[in-house]
């Protein structure tokens, strides 16, 4: 039966990518991601599937159909893949196909560690695709923190908040480009932050 690996490659650094995700790359008759993602990969030959924004749903059918013609497809998905990842499109597009996953270490795993955050004790929360909308007020208010990938830019996200009623003065943190030489670590207010431009590959935890 043929496979699809969905293969966890971390929050950006090739630091954080496991042994095993550099394995499952080579076996690979055809590679998947973002240019990003196939960047971390140099020496793998092979034929490859850029992702981007436009072209998501188009390469991730041309991928199942890879799959069902007897190639193995491997899919790289930025942190995990079953965190804002590619799990559960492949899941719905991919029945009758043999999915195998490679976890990987998600940015927010990162921002955590780095804030020395037990992240067991925190709400776990995706905006990508959905906007700055509600689903963010289910969880901010139940005692924990919580952290979260904003669909696009921190400020924006902040901005969003103040506008429906958020205290200015209630404590954030961003992780900006968490593993690279320029990561950058945001101590302040949420009226700072929604003041502040951050790059847009970030986490932001709100206290």
């Amino acid at each position: 039966m043929s496979k699809i690996y969905l293969v966890g490659i971390g929050p950006g650094s090739t630091d954080y990518i496991t042994p095993l995700a550099f394995k499952t790359v080579k076996l690979a008759d055809v590679l998947v991601g973002s240019r990003r993602a196939l960047q971390l990969f140099p020496d793998y030959q092979g034929p490859t599937l850029e992702l981007r924004a436009k072209n998501m749903d188009e390469m991730m059918d041309q991928t199942v159909k890879l799959a069902r013609g007897g190639n193995t497809v491997v899919v790289l998905s930025t942190g995990d893949p079953g965190f804002s990842g590619v799990l559960k499109p492949i899941q719905n597009l991919a029945r009758d196909v043999e999915v195998v996953v490679v976890p990987g270490i998600s940015s927010l795993q990162l921002c955590a560690a780095r804030l020395l955050l037990p992240w067991d004790e925190a709400n776990l929360l995706t905006l990508h695709g959905k906007g700055n909308s509600a689903p963010i007020w289910d969880v901010i208010d139940n005692g924990r923190p919580t952290l979260v990938l904003p669909d696009f830019r921190v400020h924006e996200l902040a901005q969003y908040l103040l506008d429906n009623g958020a205290d200015p003065w209630r404590q954030v943190a961003v992780g900006e480009r968490l593993s690279y030489p320029d990561e950058k670590i945001f101590h302040g207010t949420l009226e700072e932050a929604a003041h502040t431009e951050f790059s847009y590959l970030c986490v932001m935890v709100i206290y």
